[in-house]
């Protein structure tokens, strides 16, 4: 009985890591993705530092950080270390770095 369940616990955690991995990728539809580049060049902010944060995507920005709405997406935008970075502004976690 011990065996069946460490084997179903096991499966269950590995399943559920997988869920969780999915859940954070958000992938940009292209056309969203064509009018955040366009906005951002159109509308260039100062580069700002954020020490403690590695820029990767799944990073989440601190609540200091302000973020700068993408007219017609729901996506925010903030460039650190000159690189532009598109954040979801629910979880303010990083969806797409723009070199």
């Amino acid at each position: 009985m011990r065996m069946h369940l460490s084997t179903f616990a096991a499966g269950f955690l590995l399943l559920a890591g997988i869920g969780a991995a999915t859940a954070q990728d958000v992938v940009i539809a292209p056309e969203k993705e064509t009018v955040i580049r366009e906005y951002v060049k159109k509308q260039p902010l100062a580069s700002v530092k954020i020490p403690g944060v590695e820029l990767n995507i799944g990073s989440t920005l601190p609540e200091t950080v302000e973020l700068h709405e993408v007219p017609d997406t729901e996506y925010r935008y903030v460039v650190v270390d000159n690189r532009t970075v598109v954040v979801d502004p629910g979880t303010r976690k990083i969806i797409k770095i723009i070199d």
